[in-house]
């Protein structure tokens, strides 16, 4: 739908390249580290220098907005066109810690660029893949004449994800009406791999909790009372025994009920995807799969739920035998929630479950971590083929193809609070070692999301009228 020229978008992206670059590599200098507490002078400096230089690329509006952590930045720029939708793009500025020792080849945070690629901590997670936005929408108003983009864009950078987004919610709730949009793009996700460009259509949600099992009020002699009283480790063991039948299903009730299932179209399109087993368990270190019965690997872990044991403890742990039944035990669950799924609802069949299963004689503390909702794009929506659209123009063409991510993240708090749907759009891959030394970016990749949005922005305005 856009009619920004290709030729032009592309000609615009090569002379500011070095510029791009060379400015990319000053913000991944700044040591970002959201969960070092000595860092968050650093984590400030990310965010006045990204609000500086969104100022510069033409944002009228961009600012640090504070929390009772790490500060995040907003930045608006209005189409001037009061029938234009309005788009909120989501990032983060903050880094997972870093060090030469933990097996880097280079300072993480003195970017080198070897063979085309950029080679530092946040290169891909997330700085890259934010900062594409800002040659991105220049393009776009090169190519297309305009002084302003085709959409009402707004970002929010957050200055948290690698600690968890503690407030994230919070500051969503409470800058509600200035981050209003019609739809969210979510630049911190990648691709299948640096030849076959996808999409991802949604990410699980997670609720958590643990466990404490009390029997005793101490260890007592295994001989003496061993048989008569019950030993809360033994009860542990059967809970989790209990957790999944033996198609490896979730045993709570009511678990799978309000689940929005897979389509044959999505699982179909799974299929289209070069997927290579032995690969992929060599990745996870692993030497076998299991699973939900009746279910793709790829689909397990993208469009279908788990529940996973975590932790386990109790008892001796020591050298040799103790012959005790203990006074405790703990245990560490976690579910992985998809579309349709609530974890709030969820929350009340584990309680349910576990009052269900503990025997007499057995006390128990249940608590609950911060939940996260699931997130899931219909793949007949507009903003989507819109996405595709942009994204196959950047790719010369290239069928785009469609996965989903198993993990989870605030984007599900986006959807929630504003009422918008939530859309990916990422460009790094596998290799990009997201968390692990020498994290890098594909430059070439990286500038495939820039000419995206640059097409992206036009597109959006004709599909959302």
């Amino acid at each position: 739908m856009s009619d920004t020229p290709d030729s032009v978008v592309r000609t615009y992206i090569q002379q500011h390249r070095a510029a791009f670059l060379d400015d990319l590599a000053e913000w991944l200098r700044i040591p970002s580290v959201s969960a070092e507490p000595d860092r968050a002078a650093d984590v400030r400096r990310s965010a006045d220098w990204l609000a500086a230089k969104l100022r510069e690329t033409g944002f009228p509006v961009a600012e640090v907005w504070p929390t009772a952590g790490a500060p995040a930045v907003f930045a608006e720029w209005a189409a001037g066109d009061p029938d234009a939708p309005t788009v909120l793009v989501y990032g983060h500025h903050d880094v997972q810690p870093a060090a030469r020792e933990d097996g880097w080849h280079s300072d993480p945070f003195e970017p080198v660029t070897v063979d085309g690629r950029l080679y530092a901590r946040g290169a891909a997670d997330d700085k890259g893949q934010v900062f594409f936005h800002t040659l991105g929408v220049r393009a776009h108003l090169a190519a297309t004449g305009r002084t302003a983009p085709a959409v009402n864009l707004k970002l929010l950078i957050e200055g948290e994800e690698e600690s968890g987004s503690p407030h994230f919610r919070e500051l969503v709730e409470a800058e509600a009406d200035r981050l209003a949009a019609d739809v969210v793009i979510v630049s911190d996700t990648g691709m299948w791999s640096e030849t076959t460009p996808t999409v991802c259509t949604g990410m699980r949600g997670l609720a958590d909790c643990e466990i404490e099992l009390y029997g005793p009020d101490q260890d007592i002699h295994s001989g003496s009372f061993g048989g008569a009283v019950p030993n809360p480790a033994t009860v542990a063991a059967r809970l989790v025994a209990a957790l999944h039948d033996t198609d490896e299903r979730v045993t709570l009730p009511g678990f799978y009920d309000d689940i929005t299932p897979l389509t044959d179209a999505e699982r179909e399109l799974f299929a289209e995807l070069s997927f290579d087993e032995t690969a992929w368990l060599n990745t996870a270190k692993s030497h076998g799969t299991l699973g939900e019965a009746g279910y793709s690997t790829l689909e397990r872990i993208w469009a279908r739920p788990t529940a996973e044991l975590n932790g386990i403890g109790g008892g001796y742990q020591g050298p040799g035998g103790k012959t005790i039944i203990p006074a405790s035990a703990q245990l560490k669950l976690t579910f992985r929630l998809v579309a349709g799924q609530d974890p709030d609802k969820i929350e009340v069949a584990v309680s349910q479950w576990l009052a269900s299963q503990v025997p007499a004689g057995i006390r128990y503390d249940l608590t609950f971590g911060a939940s996260t909702r699931p997130c899931l794009t219909p793949l007949d929506h507009p903003a989507l083929q819109s996405v595709v659209r942009a994204m196959s123009r950047a790719f010369d063409g290239q069928k785009i193809l469609f996965t989903r991510e198993g993990g989870s993240g605030p984007a599900a708090d986006l959807q929630d609070v504003l009422a918008a749907p939530v859309l990916f759009l990422g460009i790094s891959v596998p290799s990009d070692g997201w968390h692990a030394p020498d994290e890098k970016v594909e430059i070439d990749l990286l500038l495939k999301g820039v000419e995206t949005t640059a097409h992206l922005w036009g597109d959006l305005a004709a599909a959302l009228r």
